[in-house]
């Protein structure tokens, strides 16, 4: 989350008259997140988050993300719907943005989570894949393996501004993921692609919301369990790995899918790969944020320092 797109008191007064949600108490900026502009909502009836969309959501994408969010919760999956107008429709235009207001769900996310939130949460992403086994969107993924290349050249030698020799480090690791990846070999769904301890929300060791999913995709469905890994298991620097939230997520998610002996094979290489997307999503964003936008860059090399855990053989000049 974050605020790209500033909303004024009079504009969302107006927006809010188009559902039955009650009059504008306050709102304020969610400085959080890098994807889009976000406002926490409170009204004189409930709670909500109001989402805008940045360029990196497209608005042809949004029915799908919204059928989604429905299926799931029709599912009674803990994920937050859009709330519909008074005619029914979830997707609107605010301020030049596509927007939506979005149903609040009660919790906080957990910066250095317990191998009991871990276990949790990986529990919660196992039920979500079996949720949508009878989901009938498709989307193919906008930050899947074969965006990274054409990302890392859009970068260019401005990586080594980051940092030096993020330019090579980074172009040698993704040769190595390229080098190694198997799309045909493992089951396929839709993920949440971006299932981060922020996208969770939790009360105590209880999953109450699964939230942020701007880029779920149809992918490699224990990719999506990769990238878990690599977000949790770490401290947000990525210097340390934590082996207890490591093994805690995969006895987690394992009690909706056991990892096959070729799963256990790929991991370390699909979560390199998760940390190659990352780091070149973070590093793109560290280059273009625009200075005055309300919103927390996060550092690519945490994510460098991370692969170096997945793939020990790679050089370490920027870890």
């Amino acid at each position: 989350m974050a605020v790209y797109t500033q909303v004024s008191a009079e504009a969302l007064s107006r927006f809010l008259t188009r559902f039955d949600v009650g009059a504008l108490v306050s709102a304020k900026g969610i400085a959080e997140g890098v994807e889009n502009s976000n406002y926490l909502v409170d009204t004189s009836e409930a709670r909500f988050i109001l989402t805008l969309y940045e360029k990196r959501v497209a608005a042809d994408d949004l029915p799908f993300f919204m059928a989604l969010l429905d299926h799931l919760a029709s599912k009674d999956l803990a994920v937050p719907p859009a709330v519909p107008d008074r005619d029914g429709r979830t997707i609107h235009e605010l301020e030049g943005r596509p927007a939506c207001l979005i149903r609040f769900l009660p919790g906080v996310s957990v910066t250095q989570p317990t191998p009991a939130q871990a276990f949790a949460a990986a529990d919660a992403m196992g039920a979500m894949h079996r949720a949508v086994a009878d989901f009938e969107g498709l989307r193919p993924n906008s930050m899947g393996l074969d965006s990274w290349r054409p990302l890392f050249e859009r970068c260019g030698r401005a990586l080594d501004e980051i940092a030096p020799g993020l330019h090579a480090d980074l172009g040698e690791a993704l040769d190595r993921v390229c080098e190694r990846w198997d799309d045909a070999a493992f089951d396929r769904c839709v993920i949440h692609a971006d299932l981060f301890p922020d996208n969770v929300l939790m009360l105590g060791d209880t999953v109450t919301g699964l939230i942020d999913f701007y880029f779920a995709a149809t992918d490699i469905r224990i990719y999506d369990l990769a990238i878990m890994h690599s977000a949790w298991s770490f401290d947000p620097q990525g210097r340390n790995f934590r082996p207890a939230v490591g093994d805690a997520l995969i006895a987690g998610y394992s009690q909706h899918y056991p990892l096959s002996a070729a799963e256990k094979a790929a991991f370390a290489t699909l979560a390199s790969g998760a940390c190659v997307r990352f780091a070149l999503s973070r590093a793109w964003d560290w280059l273009n944020t625009p200075a005055d936008a309300l919103v927390t860059r996060k550092d690519p090399l945490a994510y460098m320092r991370r692969l170096h855990h997945y793939d020990p053989e790679l050089a370490t000049r920027t870890a």
